[in-house]
């Protein structure tokens, strides 16, 4: 076999394996992610079980950099404090180094009962929630062939003539080595693919034991660069968090790696083979890392606070940031199509802002305070401003010769900005008014109760989303997908209910104390997601894939 042959079949296992490492995360993430976020913000006030969550978040999402992000948005919102975000990002660092640990058994097994399992799961039911965990089974099986594939693509590399001396150069330049592990793992966006690749290549006797401690010190530096590369526009307070793990486990990996070639310690006590002496090298420096982190934690966010602050420009004049920037341009009146492409543009702003308002809403009911509520208010104020141009402009471009096709998504453009209009008033003047009653009377969901309102706001926030695409891409698929979940959702409203009258009849004192809260947020949520869910109508009837009535046939 060639050498190019045997690098193409290692580059297609390594795709494999960054393809199943990001489907099991995107799973975890999509059917899982809220209650995950809850659990974190719930738990992070404590720094052990801000250590212990993070780790637990990490293996889920078999990401820390995905757990980087989530905490530094936390600290950045103010929900938890520098000290505790530090110390959740340590754990994070931890639980994806258990992950390579689990992942380098023997598990050759998982392949085909993961695959068959997740396929037929995701196969055979509409359900959000299953068809998440039956993507998560197959990217668990797929990640498990990866490895296998990674070990049978390497097997060939034993005899190359041109192997022992690239190793031999990297071995007497363990700086480059280094450096090329970072930028491999910056590459992957992943240390979890990095590592398990350095275990696969170790195993075949193609890495040292010695180039290989050094590269997954080089795979830790190039992890830390992740996160701030990723939140370099991020407001300055989201961006604190991923500083500080840059300042901690970059630098660390740095003054590690001087130490490690300094002394040249042995390395025989981290293991019997050179997997298990690379595996248990990553495991042990992120466990000093963390341990190093506690006591430093306050200087690290200090310092990285002043790091952002150095990069971060000076704040605009207040007159300034005030302006709103309209897309309605009087002088474009006169040609329909431009007026009518500007009128969309400046819908789809209002979409982002309800967006944001349907995003923040479920936020204040589990950490509300007077500053974002009224900050909540103030975002429909400017819904109603735009609304109201949105409609004048397009009534004035009304007057002008329009084709029949124009003037089918002017009247669609006038639906759509009317139902949101109509989404920000349920937000404010109902879903607020929960969120005050709440916080006045000091009240609490049950844990069963919360998850099913987190579930639910999820999927009407995914579903608009769906929505606002269709408004642009007008694309029929997705808008049946949409009228699809409609129905879905009516069937989760029902169980949700159920599940709570159930609880309020066993006397659970929680549900009494919320129960009014809980049902009129899920009534609300539903008709949010109706409103949203008829913007697509426009595209189906083009289509002629909507009945002019949702009733059957009553029989004479």
């Amino acid at each position: 076999m060639t050498g190019s042959i045997v690098l193409l079949h290692l580059a297609g296992a390594v795709a494999l394996m960054l393809y199943a490492t990001r489907m099991v995360r995107t799973g975890v993430e999509r059917a899982y992610g809220d209650a995950l976020r809850h659990r974190l913000r719930a738990t992070m006030r404590n720094p052990v079980m801000a250590v212990i969550a993070g780790t637990a978040l990490a293996i889920a999402f078999q990401s820390s950099t995905a757990v980087t992000l989530l905490v530094g948005s936390f600290a950045g919102s103010g929900i938890v404090g520098g000290m505790a975000a530090q110390l959740a990002v340590r754990g994070a660092e931890i639980g994806s180094a258990l992950v390579v640990k689990i992942l380098s058994f023997n598990l050759t097994l998982l392949v085909p009962i993961c695959l068959a399992a997740g396929t037929t799961i995701f196969l055979a039911t509409e359900r959000r929630g299953w068809r998440q965990f039956g993507r998560i089974l197959v990217g668990i099986g797929l990640l498990v062939l990866s490895l296998e594939m990674i070990g049978k693509a390497s097997e060939p590399l034993r005899d190359s003539a041109l192997l022992p001396v690239i190793v031999e150069y990297f071995s007497g330049d363990p700086v480059t080595a280094y450096l090329l592990a970072a930028l491999m793992t910056w590459l992957f966006h992943s240390s979890i693919a990095a590592v398990l690749l350095l275990v696969a290549l170790s195993a075949r006797g193609l890495i040292p034991p010695e180039l290989g401690i050094v590269m997954v010190l080089g795979v830790n530096l190039g992890s830390s660069v992740i996160a701030p590369l990723l939140t370099r526009a991020s407001p300055p307070g989201v961006r604190v968090v991923p500083i500080g793990n840059l300042l901690m486990r970059g630098a660390g990996s740095l003054v590690i790696l001087t130490l490690f070639l300094s002394f040249e310690p042995p390395v025989a006590f981290l293991g019997s083979t050179v997997p298990d002496q690379i595996i248990n090298a990553h495991i042990l420096f992120n466990v000093i890392i963390l341990l190093a982190g506690v006591p430093l934690a306050v200087l690290v966010y200090r310092a990285s606070e002043r790091i952002v602050a150095w990069g971060t420009p000076p704040e605009p004049p207040e007159a300034l940031a005030s302006v709103e920037l309209s897309a309605l341009d009087e002088a474009a009146l006169d040609t329909p199509s431009l007026a009518l492409a500007n009128a969309t543009r400046e819908v789809v702003r209002v979409c982002e802002t309800v967006e944001v308002m349907l995003t923040r809403i479920i936020e204040l009911y589990e950490d509300a305070d007077p500053d974002r509520i009224k900050a909540l208010a103030a975002l429909d104020d400017r819904v109603d401003r735009k609304h109201a141009a949105i409609k004048l402009y397009l009534a004035k471009a009304t007057i002008r010769q329009m084709t029949e096709d124009e003037a089918l998504r002017c009247q669609e453009l006038i639906g759509a900005c009317v139902k949101l209009e109509q989404v920000g008033d349920i937000i404010v003047r109902n879903m607020l008014i929960h969120v005050q009653k709440k916080l006045d009377n000091d009240l609490q969901f049950t844990e069963e109760g919360w998850r099913e309102l987190l579930a639910f706001h999820a999927s009407v926030l995914a579903n608009a989303r769906l929505a606002f695409n269709v408004l642009i891409s007008r694309d029929p698929r997705t808008a049946r997908q949409l009228v699809q979940e409609k129905d879905r959702l009516r069937d989760f409203e029902k169980e949700a209910s159920h599940s709570h009258f159930l609880r309020l009849r066993e006397g659970t004192a929680k549900s009494v104390e919320t129960s009014s809260i809980h049902l009129d947020t899920i009534r609300d949520l539903k008709q949010i997601n109706s409103l949203l869910a008829s913007m697509v109508y426009p595209v189906l009837e083009e289509q002629g894939l909507l009945s002019d009535s949702r009733l059957k046939a009553i029989p004479s």
